[in-house]
This record gives C-alpha cells, structure tokens and sequence, in this order.
C-alpha cells in the first residue's frame, strides 16, 4: 500500500512537470509571451532541465529554447550566457533523433540572428554537433543541420567557408539526393547560401557536383524546391561567364523562361534573377535568351508579376547593352513610357547608355524607336549619356573664365582697438 502511494506522487510530480514544461513551450510560440516568460525568470528554470533525466522533459526544454531564441537576439545571448552550447554538444552523437533536433533546432535559432552569435555557435563547438546532423541516418535530423548550416553561412563568406572548411558541402549534396523533400529543399537551400558569397565558395559548390543533380532533383513538380533550384543557380552563375555558361547547359536553365509562367509568384521571381545573372555577362548569353524568346517573356513578366518587375527590368536593361533591336521590343511594350521605376532601372543597368550609342541611319524605324525612349527621360541626362559628352565637358572647363574676385582685391576688415567689437553677442 505504502509502496503505490509513493508510487502515485511520483508519477504525479512527472506529470505535472512534463505538462508543465509542455505549456511553457506552447506559450514560447507566440512573440507576445516572450517578454512576460522572461520576466518570471523561465531561463533559470528550463536551462537546467535540458539534461533532465526524463526524455520528454529534455527534448522539450530544448524546443522551448529555441523558440525563445527565434524571436530575439538579445534572448539567444541571455541562453548562450546558461553554458547551454556546451550541455548540447556533449554527448550529442549518442542522443536519440528526437534530443538531436530540438537541439539544432537551439543552434539554428540562436545563429541566425548575427555573425558575432553565428561565431559563438562555431567557437563552442556547436558545427561539430551540427555536422554530426548532417552524418545522421534520420532525414529529420539532416534536415535540422541543413537548417543551421544554411543560417550560419548566409551571414558572410568567413562563416560560410568555415562550414565547407568543416566538409558541409558534399555532405549537403548527398541530402539533395534524399528521398525526402523536406530535406532536398532545405539542403538546396543552404548550398545557396553558400554559394552567393564568392567565386571561390561557388566553386566549392559545383566541384560537389551539383549543378548535375539539380536537374534531377527540379524535375518534381514542388513550387518551393523550384523557387530555390533558381535561386542556388542564380547565385552561381552571377560570379563569372563560365559559372554561367555552366548553368546553362543545364536542362533546369532550359525551362527558366517557361516558369516566368508559373503560377507561384516566387517561382517567377527566381526565374526572372536568374535570367538576370546570366544575361548580364556576354553578349552570346544575351543573344542566346533574346533568341530564346527572352524578351517577351520578360516583358511580359513586367506586366504581371510585381514582385519580379525588378529582376525582369534589369535583365532587359543588361540585354539592351548588346542589342540594338531591344529598343523596339522596349517601346512596343510601352514599359518606358508608363512605369516610372522601369525608366530609372533601364538607366541603371546601362540601357539608356547603350541607346545612345547605337549607330542608326537618319529617318530610320530604329532611329524613331530611340527619339521614343530619348523622350521618356530629361534631355540633359540624354545629353550625359551621349558619346563625346564628357570630352565636352572637359572643353568647357577649358575654355571657361573663372568671374570670381581676385584674392588680393578681397578688403580685409582693419583691426580695432574696440575691444567690444569682438565681444559675443
């Protein structure tokens, strides 16, 4: 008897402490709890309890962490300052998949917030648990290192060489290969935010043999992977002409045009940049997305889809600086006259410039085309963009006649022995 009432108090003190610690990561979701479970000194409370015997009560500490890590910085440096890294790292590799999220689920939330926090994660020894993550046999475990590899790399290329220093790339290649495609988006992503910083970190990228995997991998129907295929192919192929004409070659870059369609507009945006990175570089790329049928699509792009104006504009101002024939293209899709912001992008990205330098002979279609796009924008910015205008210029300070003043005909005040002349007012 004795023996099941101690029984039933100990089981009631573990129920009310997982239902306990339950309710407080229930109210860590929502940002406007944060301040008032900080106030009640619930960091004092629940740091401790990551190394709690019970599974549950750990696994759930950990989340609840990492949600009030998310919301703030100046949180995520009160945890770190609990010795909290260290109690993770620890013994990581013998933990269950569950312990083994909720805690990169921690380090993800606490590094995406700054390099300086992203440093502290490294310096701790937080990459080691995050690459063994990446080694795990559960995708969902994978899948949370990919996350925090994703974020501590974005923030600069110091960090993001760190991360392939430790050997993140390849194992993040093969997490692009996984059935899961959770995991495929969130890897695809993270090689992104490796890739975006440098030649050098790009390259690290396609010598994993990526960009080969990517076709795979985009021929599933799944808006979301769609839109970061595009984006880790944009960020590749805007460092240099052979990344591009890499990314070309591709059968992912062949429907790049296609999906300026795509009924996600984040597809399109993704397109649309990437078109973008690749035209900007030579004049066969250019030539090879006008013949592609380039133009329409991007002009068409304008029209319809807000958030990828931008891109889209940039990539017409990029292909206007090679072709002569974009100005007709421009100006029968009235973007100059009737969009304020396509007229300061097309100046920008070198468009207005190279209208000016086309060589046209007189009374020509092409030459009214240019007098239309000329009209779209003041005559002296015209006149600035002018072969010849700066030598102009020059011959004007030349021969101009300075009209100020000789210095020694300048009076100088004569002094004064009233002192309160000098007095402040």
């Amino acid at each position: 008897m004795t023996a099941r009432i101690c029984q039933q108090v100990f089981e009631q003190y573990q129920k009310a402490r997982i239902q306990f610690i339950q309710s407080v990561s229930d109210l860590a979701v929502k940002s406007y709890n944060v301040e008032s479970l900080i106030k009640f000194g619930i960091l004092e409370i629940i740091s401790p309890l990551i190394n709690d015997i019970v599974p549950t009560i750990s696994q759930t500490a950990l989340m609840t962490l990492g949600r009030l890590a998310g919301h703030d910085e100046r949180i995520a440096q009160l945890i770190l300052k609990k010795d909290v890294l260290s109690c993770i790292v620890k013994n990581f590799k013998k933990q269950n998949k569950f312990y083994k999220k909720a805690a990169l689920f921690l380090l993800r939330s606490i590094a995406k917030h700054s390099s300086e926090l992203s440093t502290i994660v490294i310096n701790e020894d937080g990459l080691i648990a995050i690459m063994f993550g990446l080694e795990d046999f559960d995708s969902g475990v994978k899948e949370s290192a990919a996350w925090a590899i994703g974020y501590i790399a974005r923030h600069n290329k110091n960090l993001a060489q760190t991360v392939v220093d430790a050997g993140a790339v390849p194992l993040l290649v093969l997490c692009l290969q996984d059935p899961d495609l959770c995991l495929k988006q969130i890897s695809t992503s993270a090689l992104s935010d490796i890739g975006k910083h440098t030649t050098e970190l790009a390259q690290s990228v396609i010598d994993s043999g990526t960009i080969s995997i990517l076709a795979k991998t985009f021929s599933i129907s799944d808006a979301k992977l769609k839109r970061q295929v595009f984006t880790l192919l944009g960020n590749i192929a805007k460092h240099t002409v052979e990344f591009s004409e890499l990314v070309v070659e591709t059968e992912v870059f062949s429907s790049c045009l296609i999906h300026m369609s795509h009924p996600d507009e984040n597809v399109v945006k993704a397109a649309a940049t990437l078109t973008r990175e690749v035209c900007k570089h030579t004049i066969e790329l250019a030539e090879m997305i006008v013949n592609a049928g380039g133009i329409a699509a991007l002009i068409e792009l304008i029209g319809t889809t807000k958030s990828a104006r931008v891109p889209a504009i940039m990539a017409l101002g990029y292909i206007a600086g090679y072709s002569d024939q974009l100005a007709l293209a421009v100006i029968d899709s009235q973007i100059l006259p009737n969009d304020t912001r396509a007229r300061r992008l097309f100046v920008t990205s070198g468009g207005l410039k190279k209208v000016q330098e086309i060589r046209v002979e007189p009374d020509s279609t092409l030459s009214e085309y240019i007098t239309i796009i000329n009209c779209c924008y003041p005559e002296e910015l015209v006149r600035f963009y002018s072969p010849g205008y700066q030598d102009s210029l020059l011959d004007a300070v030349e021969q101009y006649q300075p009209r100020c003043e000789p210095l020694q005909n300048i009076v100088k005040p004569s002094k004064s022995t009233d002192t309160n002349i000098l007095a402040p007012i």
